[in-house]
């Protein structure tokens, strides 16, 4: 799969994404979601892990359009945080009160946490909720985003942004997984590396969703 997006200019992989997102919708069934790399025999022996009523969260899962390629865009949280220090994610968040959908509540959190300016960002469409032992069910938005944009980040939350190829992230070489273990049970979860940098846990899941939405035969939420 990987000759796939090699093989496809940046162009060809943006229509191929629109296209296999184009019927999807935002799955807000806590229900419905999906923890990456479970079984679901797996999923079922540790239910008890899982929030039975979940936050609704939103992530946008940012795509940059530079001329030689696609690349995914993800943020590296502040070291001070008190969930999740330091690791990597998409920029989002809790889906507020006065937020008028996911969609709005991922392109606020990405304002406030990153700078990145929504008038740059253009909605695909949507991949299945992602249940996080955090306590949330995060609906993730795929959205594109042109050239020309300025970051601002927010200290409090993040520590720095960074770019990685889609064709990195879609190389099947790439996909590991590590074991988790959480009150007597153990789990896979997907880790990506890339360089020295390790992209594992929820965020790597929401990337093989969309990995195998693409390639695979997995429907859109709908």
């Amino acid at each position: 799969m990987v000759e796939e997006v090699g093989t496809r200019t940046p162009a060809q992989m943006r229509e191929l994404i629109i296209e296999r997102l184009r019927a999807s919708v935002p799955n807000t069934d806590p229900q419905r979601t999906r923890v990456a790399g479970m079984t679901q025999e797996q999923f079922e022996a540790s239910r008890r892990l899982w929030p039975q009523s979940p936050t609704a969260a939103a992530v946008l899962v940012p795509i940059v359009e530079r001329e030689d390629a696609l690349y995914l865009l993800f943020t590296q949280r502040a070291q001070h945080m008190r969930r999740h220090a330091g690791q990597i994610s998409f920029p989002g968040g809790r889906v507020e009160s006065g937020d008028l959908s996911h969609v709005e509540a991922a392109l606020r959190e990405t304002e406030e946490e990153i700078g990145l300016q929504r008038s740059f960002v253009t909605v695909a469409g949507f991949l299945d909720a992602h249940l996080a032992l955090s306590g949330y069910s995060i609906v993730p938005i795929v959205g594109f985003v042109r050239p020309g944009f300025e970051l601002n980040l927010n200290p409090a939350e993040v520590a720095e942004v960074f770019e990685v190829p889609l064709e990195h992230m879609f190389n099947p070489a790439n996909h590991k997984t590590r074991e988790m273990f959480a009150q007597g049970v153990n789990y896979p979860v997907y880790d990506i590396r890339y360089g020295e940098r390790s992209i594992w846990g929820a965020t790597a899941g929401i990337v093989m969703t969309l990995y195998r939405l693409i390639f695979g035969d997995v429907a859109p939420p709908a």
